[in-house]
């Protein structure tokens, strides 16, 4: 018999979600509308003219060829991270199931990097890898790499792809590792028993019971690298060398904070919203038919 919650006034189930609703529409709706209203809008630098320009703003941007290329720039970057973090978090959460002596600590640190946020990282990771001061940087020149991010488009990708998926393996990490937790135990030493060798048995046994968590994970990993990452590349980057790092949403930074073109900027925000809305409902009805709830 499946147990309700009561209510001793219909409003107050209402009063409890308000709070919540408030945070979404304030932070959330009503930045959105702004900027689909912003998008229409062309506004001189000092903010004293506009004038309603309908779908120029737009126009101009789809005219960039830049803006095709940061949006391929953002897509691989994307794939890059999501790809890197989750197989990583995986193997590490496979490795940290098990029965292993320290296992509580291994865990606490493999968590604790969540908590770094993503500007921190981003210095984090310029000081190993600088070319100049750098220790890992010190490394790959002593091994015969010529590691300089500064001027090198390639490396400098590379140093945000590492920094942006080392942020994002802890929290896929603590699912994969609650997810393998979920699993019981006498399916895997039913599977054992049989004979099926310990690579057998995750990917028959483990891996399908996993995709609802990978399936979760996939979508926050995109969303992440779409948005989260501004603080890592604005911290390492800039968006150089020659633009080799700049991703959509720091064009959005670059062309409205920085170059006061407000109107392409809320243009560019509208088109990375629909994207990431796209590849979500893209996934959803895809991706999904293939999970094993």
């Amino acid at each position: 018999m499946l147990k309700h919650a009561v209510f001793q006034s219909k409003f107050l189930p209402y009063l409890l979600v308000l709070p919540q609703l408030v945070v979404v529409l304030v932070f959330f709706y009503w930045p959105a509308v702004q900027a689909v209203i912003q998008s229409f809008l062309l506004q001189d630098a000092f903010g004293l003219s506009t004038v309603f320009v309908w779908f120029d703003n737009y126009r101009e941007l789809l005219e960039q060829p830049d803006y095709f290329d940061a949006i391929i720039r953002t897509f691989v970057f994307s794939f890059a991270i999501a790809l890197s973090s989750l197989s990583l978090a995986l193997l590490l959460a496979v490795m940290a199931d098990r029965p292993l002596r320290g296992s509580t600590f291994y865990r606490t640190m493999l968590i604790w990097p969540y908590a770094v946020a993503p500007p921190v990282v981003g210095v984090l990771w310029v000081f190993m890898l600088n070319p100049s001061l750098g220790v890992i940087a010190h490394g790959l020149r002593a091994l015969g790499v010529d590691w300089n991010p500064l001027l090198d488009g390639d490396q400098a990708a590379l140093l945000i792809v590492l920094a942006a998926a080392w942020k994002q393996i802890s929290y896929n990490f603590l699912f994969f590792l609650a997810g393998l937790q979920a699993i019981p135990s006498s399916v895997i030493e039913a599977a054992a028993i049989d004979g099926a060798r310990p690579m057998r048995r995750f990917w028959t046994i483990i891996f399908p019971l996993l995709s609802p968590t990978i399936f979760f994970l996939m979508i926050v990993n995109v969303v992440y690298a779409f948005f989260d990452t501004f603080g890592i590349i604005d911290t390492m980057t800039r968006g150089g060398p020659a633009k080799a790092t700049e991703t959509l949403v720091y064009k959005v930074y670059q062309d409205g904070l920085l170059g006061s073109n407000l109107g392409s900027s809320a243009a560019q925000s509208v088109i990375l919203m629909a994207i990431v809305i796209a590849l979500t409902a893209i996934q959803f009805r895809f991706v999904e038919r293939k999970v094993n709830y």
